[in-house]
């Protein structure tokens, strides 16, 4: 026999209310007690009917993600895949769905789609945030959080790229480096952060920023820094430190290094952005900054469903996740 509510809620020893609060995620209820209830469910084999729920409450239970991802790497990105599956199962321990939405089925916009799929809400990661259709679904009616994206009226989730910034730069420049260039990433707020945090550091130390030592990149390309690398290096006066976009990016310019004959970091130190943990299992461990995208993913999801639930005491504001500084061991010591 399939137990019910009642059943649950007696062997937990709490109140049929109390565990329907939990169940579906109010915040009045503790996570301690949630987590009772959760654990409980499952030594019962207890399910809530999906149909019933969203007849009771009005809700699908079913959150939106739109991810466009011009390298079409998916869950396979070295940033936005941890952060995607640290939103699905946030997400899932709360009791929601995900979808993937997209534009173009049946002649659909996004916005569309959303009200087809009876999507609750959406999180907007990685996406081409100038399309019309993704502006329409910014500016619609439903509860949308973006990651690493400012718009007006909505939430945001975004590492504290500024102070990654600062604290990668003033650390290649504490280790006697005077020369330092820099290879940012696709134009756009993340990068225009990082580029100014970047100049401001060297400004306020009295370094001056030769016009070739900052050059445009792409972010997750290997080749492209590769060949911004060499054109770097070819310089009458070449630095003595680069700094890459990303981690993924970084492996291009190390290669273009070691193709001149160069060794890191005796001979030109390198420092990359993201802490991707295989990276830092390779010889010399790359210095980078590591971004903390498990709590990216985690607090999108919950800023989303905390805008689904509770509407009205639920702050639009934007969320800034701290970096942390991965000193590795190519970037060497001038001093």
């Amino acid at each position: 026999m399939t137990p019910s509510i009642r059943d649950l809620a007696a062997a937990c020893g709490l109140s049929v209310s109390t565990v329907s609060k939990a169940l579906n995620g109010y915040s009045d209820v503790s996570e301690k007690t949630r987590e009772q209830v959760r654990q409980a469910a499952e030594t019962l084999g207890y399910h809530a009917s999906a149909i019933a729920r969203s007849l009771k409450t009005g809700r699908s239970f079913n959150l939106g993600v739109l991810y466009s991802d011009d390298t079409e790497s998916g869950f396979t990105h070295n940033y936005f895949g941890p952060v995607l599956q640290a939103f699905k199962k946030e997400a899932e321990r709360r009791g929601y769905d995900i979808t993937f939405i997209s534009k173009g089925q049946q002649g659909m916009s996004y916005l569309q789609h959303c009200s087809f799929r009876s999507l609750d809400g959406v999180c907007i990661v990685c996406s081409h945030f100038s399309d019309p259709e993704v502006q329409e679904l910014l500016s619609g009616p439903l509860p949308v959080v973006t990651v690493d994206y400012v718009f007006n009226n909505r939430s945001c989730v975004q590492s504290d790229n500024r102070t990654g910034m600062e604290l990668l730069t003033r650390y290649v420049i504490a280790r006697g480096h005077r020369r330092i260039a820099y290879i940012a990433g696709d134009d756009g707020a993340v990068s225009g952060l990082r580029v100014t945090a970047f100049r401001r550091v060297l400004h306020e130390a009295g370094i001056p920023l030769p016009e070739d030592y900052l050059a445009a990149g792409r972010y997750h390309d290997p080749a492209t820094a590769r060949r911004v690398t060499r054109r770097i290096l070819a310089l009458p006066e070449p630095p003595t430190c680069i700094l890459m976009p990303d981690d993924t990016a970084a492996l291009g310019g190390m290669d273009a290094i070691r193709a001149a004959g160069l060794r890191i970091p005796e001979d030109i130190s390198i420092a990359g952005f993201d802490g991707v943990p295989i990276l830092q299992m390779c010889k010399p461990k790359l210095t980078t900054v590591r971004q903390d995208t498990e709590t990216i993913g985690i607090s999108a999801a919950r800023k989303l469903i905390h805008l689904i639930e509770q509407p009205d005491t639920t702050f639009t504001e934007i969320l800034s996740v701290p970096c942390a500084l991965l000193e590795g061991e190519t970037v060497s010591s001038l001093v």
